[in-house]
């Protein structure tokens, strides 16, 4: 695909504008600091855009602020005592060194145990309790689609989980595939049953225009009241590299 890159500012608002081979102009703003990037056709200047982008500046700005203002997790060292989160509730963390294999088991109400050999460092015991979280996910997302698939009409030919740094989700129509980021295991079940609904929904209508939210609205009534519990929890601590 042919693809240009390059950056304007609009109103002393710098923007990222990538031209490719697509049909409409799409506008967002990204976490961690609220980078502004603009998808464009190929065939669209730079006026068109800067008119774009100050048509909708006041949304980019109130995005940006959202961003500004949600609370950040400081980077994680995988040592007993740090606070990590499942299903949107906290948990302590307890490093348990042993020479067996590596897991995780939640001890009670407020404990995670970590249980890993004695010789491996942070980051792998980060991947330890990924891969935990990713099967916590892997446990609950069947059922969520099936319920949902039914109710909506539609049906995924395949389903993943991977670590994305801009979105909770996405929605490949033509292979009919979706995508679900890692670290809605650590938000409350009901964020990850919206994000669910939302990219199925995608399967009808590609867009987030009138139609997309009707449909959100008879199958979801509370969607909205889910998407704002999910993006004011905490956004988990990254290297943002763009």
């Amino acid at each position: 695909m042919n693809t240009e890159h390059r950056q304007i500012v609009v109103n002393g608002v710098r923007v990222d504008v990538v031209r490719k081979d697509i049909k409409n102009l799409h506008l967002g703003v990204y976490p961690p600091n609220g980078r502004v990037r603009v998808a464009v056709p190929l065939r669209v200047n730079d006026r068109a855009v800067r008119l774009a982008v100050i048509g909708k500046l006041g949304w980019v700005m109130r995005q940006r602020a959202r961003f500004e203002a949600q609370p950040r997790q400081s980077e994680r060292d995988m040592v007993s005592g740090e606070s990590h989160y499942l299903w949107g509730r906290r948990y302590r963390l307890r490093v348990i060194k042993h020479d067996g294999p590596a897991k995780v088991i939640v001890s009670n109400t407020s404990t995670i145990e970590l249980h890993v050999r004695r010789e491996i460092d942070a980051k792998q015991r980060e991947r330890v309790l990924q891969r935990w979280y990713r099967q916590q996910l892997r446990e609950l997302i069947p059922p969520l689609l099936d319920k949902w698939q039914s109710l909506l009409g539609v049906r995924v030919a395949e389903w993943g989980i991977k670590k994305m740094k801009t979105k909770w989700g996405a929605c490949n129509v033509e292979a009919r595939r979706i995508w679900l980021n890692l670290e809605l295991a650590k938000k409350p079940v009901q964020c990850l049953e919206y994000i669910v609904v939302h990219e199925l929904a995608h399967l009808i209508e590609r867009g987030h225009n009138d139609r997309f939210t009707a449909i959100m609205d008879k199958h979801l009534p509370p969607w909205r009241f889910r998407r704002q519990e999910l993006n004011s929890a905490p956004l988990a601590h990254e290297a943002w590299n763009y």
